[in-house]
């Protein structure tokens, strides 16, 4: 950035993290709706369109405008705080924010952080209640356009060249706390009596996760459903949201969770939802309506909800409908921008 540009930056986003994760989804996502509100810029990797990226060599130059209002520097990680408090003890201008979505209580050094923060967001009431400081909860959104149901999902599932007429999926990385061998084993109990439906998990294998994967993949194997319990692995970003399209029911399996993005991706893309009562699930979902809400961890009780879904695919359509319908009056990612501005405005007035 020239230093005209630098001299009017409002709001630094730092994605200061090695590997692409659920935190760099979201602040990928919310990133340009906020800059289209403020002059931000964006910090470190995986830089998504519609906002301008900032070097380092920018941050440096930054220290050297003097006599400018102080700047938001907006942290989703420990070490982005920690790198926030950094620069402003060396005497960078900056007004710390720090968004929590962690539903557990938080390490001493993240407590300490957040106690020096100028404010904090909760991305929920649950989150909210684990906190040690005053929080304004602000809650996740999804874009709309982006995830959106397909005109015709029969048609491109059928170019997905899987089995069957309908798809199930389970998205995110694979592991126990994702509630990922929850679903295989609730897909080895169902897809048998289901010959329609094909399982699609999507989502990283980290190398400490490797044996995990490979356990499911065996009890796959075993069940003989290698075919209709299809591992796609990590997939690019932007590929995701057609795979939302394929799939009629959406299965969100995790233990626990800090909100869980791919709620809303699933419900905004119009799928049936089946969501484990973690993240923000009970304050997303209506009962009965535009999803079933089951224990976390529960394989008995994932079968059951999911069963009648498959059992009956319009009634899953309709469903979809629904959960896209909610998701779109209460859940944009636009409100979410308005919200996360105005906060930034309270904060830089104090």
């Amino acid at each position: 950035m020239d230093d005209q540009s630098l001299a009017g930056l409002e709001v630094i986003i730092p994605n200061l993290h090695w590997r692409y994760s659920g935190v760099t989804a979201t602040n990928r996502m919310i990133a340009p709706r906020l800059a289209r509100l403020v002059s931000a810029g964006w910090l470190g990797r995986d830089a998504p369109e519609g906002i301008a990226r900032l070097t380092f060599g920018d941050l440096l130059r930054l220290r050297g405008l003097t006599g400018k209002s102080p700047r938001i520097w907006h942290a989703r990680r420990n070490n982005e705080m920690i790198v926030g408090l950094l620069l402003k003890t060396l005497g960078w201008p900056l007004k710390l924010i720090f968004t929590s979505a962690a539903q557990r209580h938080h390490t001493r050094i993240s407590q300490w952080l957040m106690a020096r923060m100028d404010g904090v967001i909760a991305t929920s009431q649950a989150a909210a209640s684990y906190l040690t400081v005053p929080a304004q909860v602000i809650h996740h959104g999804v874009d709309t356009e982006l995830y959106r149901p397909p005109p015709d999902r029969a048609a491109l599932y059928v170019a997905s060249g899987l089995q069957g007429k309908y798809a199930i999926g389970c998205f995110g990385r694979v592991r126990e706390q994702k509630g990922t061998d929850v679903f295989v084993e609730a897909m080895c109990r169902l897809l048998p009596r289901y010959p329609d439906f094909t399982a699609v998990i999507i989502g990283a294998v980290t190398p400490d996760q490797q044996t995990f994967e490979r356990g499911l993949r065996a009890r796959v194997e075993k069940a003989g459903l290698s075919e209709r319990i299809r591992f796609l692995g990590e997939l690019p970003i932007a590929q995701v949201p057609a795979w939302y399209q394929r799939i009629t029911i959406y299965a969100f399996t995790s233990r626990n969770e800090g909100f869980g993005l791919t709620l809303l991706e699933a419900m905004a893309s119009a799928n049936a939802l089946v969501a484990a009562r973690a993240g923000a699930a009970d304050q997303v979902v209506v009962e009965g309506r535009t999803g079933i809400l089951v224990p976390p961890g529960d394989v008995e009780a994932l079968a059951a909800a999911i069963e009648p879904l498959m059992r009956d695919p319009p009634e899953a359509e309709a469903m979809g409908r629904r959960a896209r319908e909610r998701v779109v009056d209460d859940f944009g990612i636009n409100s979410e921008a308005r919200a996360i501005a105005a906060f930034y405005e309270k904060v830089l007035t104090v």
